[in-house]
């Protein structure tokens, strides 16, 4: 008898290891959450519907546990660099390297004509060393920002693996004028540094560098981007880019959607995806702990009869998990009711999901609105805003929504601002930071 009980007391710990071990696993998990907006829909018609694809970032436990970073810091020194500017970019990437430690990997380039590797790719032990070569930076000449961001790139890789987390973070007040210089072409190089696993976060400091082309070359390797109208706002920027870069717990994160039964994809809203007949694929550069991201798909619904159900789409997503140090895939199933009761369709609406879904509908009027500015079409770029107005407060009322009740105002905000040329400049670069930061749900 007492060997059994020591023998069953010998066992709990190992049973409770057994128990523990798959729930563990599952803790630090990206999180795979499906939802239609509107779950039950009209019997008999063809409609639209949208499918919310959330990823949830698992916690990470602490910085200790945090995954090493590669980080390029690409610092412009041209000509209007010089002064307060020069000064506060200097003492924000000493305070940002600070942040690291001997796991880390950090280099340093400057460009204005021409491009110099101020620190190659090293890990941040003698720190002493990298603040002074930072503190020797002085301003003048063109900006070859083309050029600066692939000699970033090359530091990079100098130490690229898949288990840490790659980045460049450029920061440049001017327009490139050395070199490619289009938005097409800094976009372009964005998605090949996306294909290596490299993302590249663009920081605009002032008014006089192209929103354009800093939000492509961002958008397309899925970076952040921010606007910093004032120098000496850069310290702050460079703390929450780092915090960031530092929270990463999921890399390479592709979803592909696969519509079932006749239902036809129409657009991923406000993400770059590729559709091929019935699939959707795009992809996130990174996750961070705790946060959610998502993509919103419109599809076409065919008619079904009253009391049926429909498998709508599956979704796959393959991801690499930081923490595990290991590929992991997820998948699930989205379905749809149809009822030819209103008062059923209407109580099963997905009130998160619908409201995702009409916050990223007015951010592409916010792209369709500015657009039809740019081409000169005041009153037509103003129209959309109303209507998106219309659209959010609508939605805001009927969702009690506080967050679309704020978007409506700031869309008829716009409306007031498009139509104005006093400061511009200044507005549109707001515009489009706000539309960026909203469709990639940035954390800053």
């Amino acid at each position: 008898m007492q060997t059994g009980i020591k023998h069953h007391c010998w066992l709990r710990p190992l049973l409770l290891l057994v128990l523990w071990l798959p729930l563990a696993v599952q803790a630090r998990d990206v999180g795979l959450n499906l939802s239609l907006a509107t779950p039950v829909m009209d019997a008999g018609s063809t409609q639209t519907a949208f499918i919310k694809i959330a990823l949830q970032g698992f916690e990470q436990e602490s910085l200790a546990q945090r995954s090493p970073v590669n980080v390029a810091i690409v610092l412009d020194k041209s000509g209007s660099m010089s002064g307060e500017k020069i000064a506060n970019a200097r003492e924000a990437a000493i305070m940002a390297i600070a942040s690291l430690d001997a796991r880390d990997i950090v280099s340093v380039i400057s460009y204005d004509s021409r491009v110099q590797v101020v620190v190659p790719a090293t890990r941040v032990e003698d720190r002493q060393s990298i603040y002074r070569a930072i503190r020797r930076l002085q301003a003048g000449g063109n900006t070859a920002l083309f050029a600066g961001v692939s000699k970033g790139a090359r530091e990079v890789r100098k130490f690229l693996e898949r288990q840490q987390v790659s980045r460049v973070i450029l920061l440049s007040d001017g327009l490139a004028n050395v070199g490619p210089q289009s938005p097409h072409e800094l976009g372009r190089l964005g998605q090949s540094l996306a294909k290596e696993g490299i993302s590249v976060t663009t920081i605009g400091l002032g008014l006089g560098y192209n929103e354009d082309l800093m939000t492509q070359l961002a958008g397309f390797s899925d970076g952040n981007h921010a606007f910093v109208e004032n120098a000496a706002d850069l310290e702050r920027i460079f703390q929450y880019e780092f915090g960031d870069v530092m929270s990463v717990v999921a890399q390479d994160l592709n979803i592909e959607i696969r519509c079932l039964n006749g239902v036809r994809p129409l657009r991923l809203i406000g993400r770059e995806a590729e559709v091929i007949g019935d699939r959707v694929r795009t992809r996130l550069s990174s996750l961070y702990s705790e946060q959610e991201k998502f993509v919103i798909l419109e599809v076409e619904v065919p008619a079904h009869a009253a009391g049926s159900t429909l498998d709508l789409a599956e979704v796959q997503l393959d991801y690499n998990n930081l923490a595990l140090r290991e590929k992991r895939q997820l998948s699930g199933l989205v379905q749809v009711a149809f009822s030819a009761s209103a008062q059923e369709v209407q109580q099963a609406v997905d009130k998160p999901a619908l409201e995702s879904a009409v916050e990223q509908v007015a951010n592409e009027y916010s792209r369709q609105a500015l657009e039809r500015r740019d081409q000169g079409d005041i009153e037509g770029a103003r129209s959309i805003l109303q209507k998106s107005a219309k659209l959010l407060g609508s939605k805001a009322d009927s969702l009690s929504s506080p967050k679309l009740e704020a978007q409506e105002a700031e869309a008829l905000q716009d409306a007031d601002d498009i139509s104005s040329e006093d400061d511009w400049n200044r507005k549109r670069k707001e515009l489009r930071e706000r539309q960026y930061k909203r469709s990639t749900q940035q954390t800053y």
